[in-house]
């Protein structure tokens, strides 16, 4: 919005700054961080009255969450939204697709997760929309966004897959690129849901993720950086960085009250939006299997479950104390802000991993 200000660049020239994705990138993370410093105490508060008992706590997770986690709201994953869509809305150039199809997919499936949380809130249950149902809705989501990708960008990376470290390969899915996005896309969303466990586990990487592909946008969508970097270019990717950066602005807000011990809860509002957020980008950035790498804690924490769940059925047997992976460090007596530093240390790690291959070709 504030972008259409660099018309008048001519006569005021000031505006000429509202040409460059950077000053807006910088201009939509302040304003995220500001909309969830202003609005965070009255969203808790708000929160607070309407769910008298807090987010309901599981009766087969650690004993201690049942005292220290007790009456603590959820549905905080609403604030990011706000935060997000506000900073996005008036700085990012609303002519560009693929803004709104990352907006589309992260408020749809904020949709989503707002149903489950309500419902497990008013059910005074940990159970919400069933399973099935909700990744129906996910995936319905996800084939509409990447059919609309798929026609903004241009033959042939439309349906191919860029292969890291290789500067001109490019394997072209043809239709099955649409399952391959939708996989990341829904992949991506469940993986933060299930490592949003601890205060401040899941929204840490995320925003750490958030501005990894943050600048990964801005280089492939600048065709000088992205042919000395020789990755693939995608005309318009750019903008994308304004909404990474306040995706980064919204997490560190939302983190003030997230932090250990949490006042609020992001919920399924929140988890499943922001991973919806990062597989989105990633399939429009061409930098789906980069994502695994920059994501690799999300990877970690799902691949825990699926081990603990198959090694269950197959031998009677469980691999880890408890899953996902987080739990089962909370099983052996770590402390929970150790574990939430030390995972954020990793996920900075393989940020740092992923964003080396941009380099490494």
């Amino acid at each position: 919005m504030l972008n259409s200000l660099a018309q008048y660049a001519d006569q005021i020239l000031v505006f000429n700054v509202f040409r460059y994705i950077t000053f807006r990138s910088g201009g939509a993370m302040m304003t995220a961080l500001i909309v969830s410093f202003l609005l965070g105490p009255v969203v808790i508060d708000w929160l607070k009255r309407h769910q008298k008992g807090g987010q309901p706590i599981r009766d087969d997770g650690p004993e201690t969450h049942l005292i220290t986690k007790a009456g603590t709201p959820t549905m905080g994953g609403f604030l990011i939204l706000i935060a997000l869509v506000v900073a996005t809305l008036l700085w990012a150039d609303l002519r560009n697709g693929y803004v709104w199809a990352a907006l589309g997919v992260t408020v749809g499936y904020g949709a989503i997760g707002f149903i489950d949380d309500y419902l497990k809130v008013t059910r005074r249950h940990h159970r919400g929309l069933p399973g099935k149902l909700k990744l129906l809705l996910q995936v319905i989501i996800a084939v509409v966004a990447t059919l609309w990708i798929m026609r903004l960008t241009r033959d042939p990376l439309a349906t191919s897959l860029a292969i890291p470290f290789f500067k001109d390969v490019l394997i072209d899915l043809g239709l099955f690129f649409i399952a391959f996005a939708v996989l990341v896309m829904v992949g991506a969303s469940n993986s933060v849901n299930l490592t949003d466990g601890l205060d401040g586990l899941a929204i840490g990487p995320v925003l750490i993720a958030a501005g990894a592909f943050g600048m990964i946008a801005y280089l492939i969508g600048n065709s000088v950086f992205s042919n000395y970097l020789q990755v693939h270019y995608v005309p318009g990717a750019g903008e994308l960085s304004v909404f990474c950066a306040a995706l980064v602005g919204a997490s560190l807000g939302f983190l003030w009250y997230n932090a250990p011990p949490a006042m609020v809860f992001m919920g399924d509002t929140g988890s499943l939006s922001m991973g919806g957020a990062l597989g989105t980008i990633a399939v429009i950035t061409k930098h789906e299997l980069v994502l695994a790498l920059i994501g690799g804690l999300f990877v970690l924490e799902t691949v825990s479950v699926i081990v603990q769940v198959a090694s269950f059925k197959l031998t009677g047997k469980r691999v880890f104390a408890m899953a996902p992976l987080h739990h089962h460090f909370e099983k052996k007596g770590w402390a929970e802000p150790t574990i939430v530093i030390r995972f954020w240390i990793i996920a900075v790690i393989l940020a740092l991993a992923g964003l080396a291959t941009l380099k490494l070709r």
